[in-house]
């Protein structure tokens, strides 16, 4: 019996030998992108048959794109593509790293496999856009192209594809061209259109044509035909209004145009554009790490200018917004900065708007050709609006702002007198029913002594 139990576990343990060496030898290589940190669907991404889905990833990584890019996941899931591709070119991310994180977490457990190419030339995908490709399947990079910045991670390092973690060091805090990529194993091919990229995506069906000078070359076919998708109208308005350059100059459009409307007979096309463009430069304001005061100095700047538009002559004021105007401009973001050609955008153009052209508008639309206003004082015209106190009247054909000179009513379309001229604005009283004034009585009263 003891030789028998001797000679059964001798068998047992060589049989538990051959178990794993069949085991070992008999194993499939693991794919590149089922490596450690990989997405599970990577691992039979060339077992997957369909089309391809294609989403353009363009732009600072704002809440409008991110989920944009969850709602592409989704229904690249639901569809049961072979491939979701990334088209990305983003230098930057403002949103928080929770919702990174949440968008990597995303990508990286994807039951459909996402692959990644920056490109066309000159593209960059950086901070939480590198880290999205850091745990795609595949990563394809065009000649002239950048990847890096990615900062601190916003999940767990081990959760990155290999080569990324092995060069962490380096891409936290800087870029690497195409070619550094391809050096690192970052990117596992070159390509410089995306249709390149798509032919050599694993299971993708090709087929050989000729072109016009009888040259082979290899394209897409059959059921791997790809489908392009990009943000909606409505989304394409957010996000782009949630870029820096945008946000900025529609905030200051918006506020000059609103000025300009108060020194307008009611509210017109100015006010309204001025009321739209205001809205959105704050929305844009709000998703982007904007300073509050720095929003507060060019608001500021508005307010200081419209003083001085009303005497038509520069003075302390405008000096005053021009200064919260530079100030403003120059630390708007805090972590992004204005090009050069959008700061001389928005300075030079509110300066010219607001101290050259708003001066001479608002003359031609309240005043007449002659040169001086005294002569107007005596003359007769017609209530356009109800005076009560202010209001609108047509003097020898021109329209002007008015106020009652004693607080006496005038209807709409009766006739007035111009009793004042201060500024822009005249002071009216109607030809008949109107308060007699002291300074008529003092006249009378000097005429008769």
């Amino acid at each position: 019996m003891r030789r028998l139990s001797t000679t059964t576990t001798g068998l047992g343990a060589l049989a538990l030998v051959l178990g794993l060496l069949a085991l070992l030898v008999g194993a499939p290589a693991r794919p590149a992108g089922a490596q450690e940190g990989g997405a599970p669907s990577c691992a039979t991404a060339g077992e997957r048959g369909g089309r391809l889905s294609v989403v353009t990833v363009s732009g600072l990584l704002d809440p409008v794109l991110a989920r944009f890019l969850e709602r592409s996941i989704d229904d690249a899931e639901e569809a049961d593509v072979a491939w979701l591709i990334l088209q990305v070119n983003s230098k930057g991310t403002v949103v928080s790293d929770s919702r990174v994180a949440e968008l990597v977490e995303r990508v990286r457990t994807s039951e459909v496999p996402v692959a990644v190419w920056v490109g066309p030339s000159g593209t960059r995908a950086t901070e939480g856009v590198a880290q999205i490709a850091a745990v795609a399947c595949t990563l394809g990079v065009a000649p002239g192209s950048r990847i890096g910045d990615l900062g601190d991670p916003v999940v767990d390092e081990a959760r990155f594809r290999a080569p990324f973690r092995a060069a962490l060091d380096r891409l936290e805090d800087s870029t690497v061209s195409a070619e550094e990529a391809l050096e690192l194993e970052l990117a596992e091919s070159e390509a410089p259109v995306l249709g390149t990229f798509l032919i050599d995506l694993d299971g993708v069906e090709t087929r050989v044509v000729e072109d016009a000078e009888g040259r082979a070359q290899r394209s897409v076919s059959g059921d791997s035909i790809p489908v392009f998708s990009k943000l909606p109208i409505l989304d394409q308005l957010l996000h782009t209004v949630a870029s820096p350059a945008v946000a900025y100059l529609l905030l200051l459009a918006g506020l000059a145009l609103i000025v300009f409307e108060l020194y307008t007979a009611g509210v017109g096309v100015a006010g309204v554009v001025g009321a739209v463009c205001t809205v959105l430069g704050c929305y844009g304001l709000a998703v982007l790490p904007a300073r509050g005061w720095a929003v507060a100095l060019l608001v500021l700047t508005v307010v200081a200018y419209a003083v001085d538009v009303q005497t038509g002559v520069p003075r302390v004021w405008t000096a005053v917004g021009t200064a919260a105007l530079v100030v403003g401009s120059l630390l708007l973001y805090e972590g992004l900065s204005l090009s050069w050609i959008t700061l001389l955008v928005g300075i030079g153009g509110m300066l010219v708007f607001v101290i050259g052209a708003m001066p001479a508008m608002v003359r031609t639309r309240f005043s007449t050709p002659t040169i001086g206003r005294g002569w107007m004082i005596g003359e007769e015209g017609e209530a356009v609006t109800s005076v009560d106190p202010d209001g609108v009247v047509r003097v020898r054909g021109a329209s002007w702002r008015a106020r009652t000179n004693r607080a006496t009513p005038v209807p709409a379309g009766d006739a007035v007198r111009v009793v004042e001229v201060d500024g822009l604005l005249l002071e009216v009283e109607p030809l008949e029913g109107a308060a007699r004034d002291h300074r008529e009585r003092r006249s009378e009263r000097d005429a008769g002594d």
